[in-house]
């Protein structure tokens, strides 16, 4: 039977004979007082006893003994956390012992960090190494102190740990942490099956134009820009759940560029090739087929950033192609980058330079496992233990797939990107960067702007996307999803998830617009199509079939670039 005393734990337990204490010390005042005579309280000037202050030393002494194990044993941050779900971490003395101990290490060494006399960017840079520090030091990352490791390896004779090992060893092989059962999902069969065709292609990209659904589509055509680091099929991850599909059932005419990732034979591409044979030559061809003088176009994340300097040369160069512009958790602004811009040093762009800069290929993984590190216990260590220590076979989940899908990039456009942006943050500052042969300043880019941001993005802050109202375009609409950087964007009406939130007014700072902002429930989307109806030229009968006589149909969609694995 257990001693009622003990059942509060050591905290309670200590609590318990200081009060004890406390009251026989007064018993013992009470009585040495009425010994000599004196009377009154001997907390307030009257007499003490020796006992008294004999106690009154111990209690400094525990005092910070007790606020010791009260804060291992009443502190609540775990709760919510999915490291220490098992009910073990709270009902096991040893388990939960251990998962304080590293949770209140982990709050001192996070406010060690904080009180450092060190300038704004190298505290933030020592806060994200000490977190990538604090969550590689879980007991949850650890065999032996992972309580769930350890039934399960009980419960299947150690089995677990051998199937752990082998998927250690083929990852291994793969120089990556699979996270996702790749043979669930085909490019083709199931992600990118909005029906279209290539009508376009050279050395860096495919360009698909989609069948319409509708009898008659819009007169304007809309040229989508998707990130070049990332596969496009992110907005056309399947039935149901497709950007893609979603624009084409309200009759735009939708067109894609599929971005090649980088070989031995497009290793010297530049930031220049990237706009002279992506959006710029697909707003061309566009034209071309769809035999009309100006498009729509959207960017997504880099995409947006890339089709955002492509406007910027059109309008040095005088040339009026463009009806509107939508921003999709976009920077063009990178004095915030958020913690991803603490990656990007001088010592390792300049090194970047001098390896890749004039020639060579960055790779796909090494670009995954640095978006990786930014939600390290969600994106890799949550699969090292799942995979490597309990042996289970990984998930099949559409976006996972997709993010385990990288993308390699040239050198030479790597380098001038990092430097120009995150780096200099030069491509906002009108006429400071040379692009294609001209001096770039995207506010005279004068067309209608649509910005979209996400409320929880870790990789482009919202309050930056918020800037890039007043840097490009006329006319701006503002637009902040809830979620993070791909659940803000792909959230299509029919889930009715989430929300969103509008202001007309961006007369202000990014905060005092969202603190006037209206919610509302469910998808973004319905919003978008609205403004590009408010902008639209009219409609025509739908096309029946894709290309025209100088651009004939290649293969249907996806095509082949997308296919291409980097890893």
């Amino acid at each position: 039977m257990v001693d009622p005393s003990l059942q509060g734990g050591p905290s309670a337990y200590l609590e318990s004979l200081m009060k004890a204490g406390q009251q026989a010390t007064r018993q013992f005042d009470d009585a040495f007082a009425a010994a000599i005579g004196v009377h009154g309280d001997p907390a307030k000037g009257g007499a003490k006893s020796p006992f008294a202050l004999a106690m009154g030393m111990q209690q400094q002494f525990w005092s910070p003994v007790i606020d010791f194990w009260r804060g291992y044993f009443n502190d609540k941050s775990a709760r919510g956390d999915r490291r220490f779900k098992d009910e073990s971490w709270n009902h096991s003395p040893f388990y939960e012992l251990l998962k304080q101990s590293y949770l209140m290490n982990s709050k001192q060494l996070t406010q060690l960090v904080d009180e450092a006399q060190v300038d704004d960017r190298l505290k933030l840079q020592l806060r994200f190494f000490a977190r990538q520090y604090i969550d590689a030091m879980s007991p949850a990352n650890f065999p032996a102190t992972n309580p769930e490791v350890v039934r399960t390896a009980i419960q299947t004779r150690a089995a677990s740990l051998a199937a752990g090992m082998q998927n250690l060893m083929e990852d291994i092989q793969k120089g990556r942490i699979t996270r996702v059962d790749e043979s669930a999902f085909e490019v083709g069969r199931n992600l990118a099956v909005t029906p279209g065709e290539v009508v376009y292609q050279n050395d860096l990209i495919q360009l698909i134009q989609y069948t319409p659904q509708t009898p008659e589509v819009e007169k304007t055509p809309l040229l989508l820009v998707p990130p070049c680091i990332n596969k496009y099929y992110l907005l056309d991850l399947g039935a149901g759940n497709s950007f893609v599909e979603y624009a084409v059932a309200q009759g735009h005419h939708v067109f894609l560029i599929s971005w090649r990732s980088a070989v031995t034979e497009t290793q010297h591409l530049t930031w220049d090739d990237y706009l002279t044979l992506g959006p710029l030559k697909a707003i061309d061809v566009v034209r071309d087929i769809a035999g009309v003088d100006k498009v729509h176009a959207l960017g997504f994340c880099v995409g947006g950033t890339i089709m955002s300097c492509a406007a910027g040369v059109l309008a040095a160069r005088g040339e009026d192609k463009l009806t509107s512009l939508t921003l999709l958790t976009t920077m063009i602004d990178f004095s915030d980058t958020g913690e991803i811009g603490l990656l990007m040093d001088r010592t390792t762009a300049t090194l970047r330079e001098a390896t890749i800069g004039n020639g060579g290929i960055l790779p796909g993984k090494e670009l995954a496992f640095t978006f990786g590190t930014l939600r390290a216990n969600d994106l890799i260590w949550r699969y090292v233990v799942d995979s490597y220590m309990k042996g289970a076979p990984p998930d099949s989940f559409d976006l996972l797939y997709w993010d385990s899908d990288s993308v390699s990039l040239p050198g030479p456009m790597y380098c001038w990107y990092t430097r120009n942006t995150y780096l200099e943050n030069r491509i906002k500052d009108p006429g400071a960067t040379m692009q294609c042969g001209v001096a770039v300043d995207l506010s005279q880019a004068k067309v209608p702007l649509y910005v979209l941001a996400s409320r929880e993005d870790h990789i482009v802050p919202w309050q930056s996307a918020f800037r890039s109202k007043g840097l490009i375009g006329k006319d701006p609409r503002f637009v902040l999803a809830a979620s993070g950087h791909v659940a803000g964007v792909i959230n299509p009406p029919a889930r009715n998830k989430r929300s969103y939130w509008t202001r007309d007014d961006l007369n202000c700072e990014a905060a005092d617009w969202l603190d006037k902002a209206e919610e509302k429930p469910g998808s973004w989307w319905p919003d978008w199509d609205a403004w590009m109806k408010r902008h639209s030229t009219g409609t025509v009968p739908a096309p029946t079939r894709a290309g025209n006589t100088r651009y004939q149909p290649i293969e249907k969609a996806p095509g082949q670039y997308v296919k291409l694995k980097s890893n």
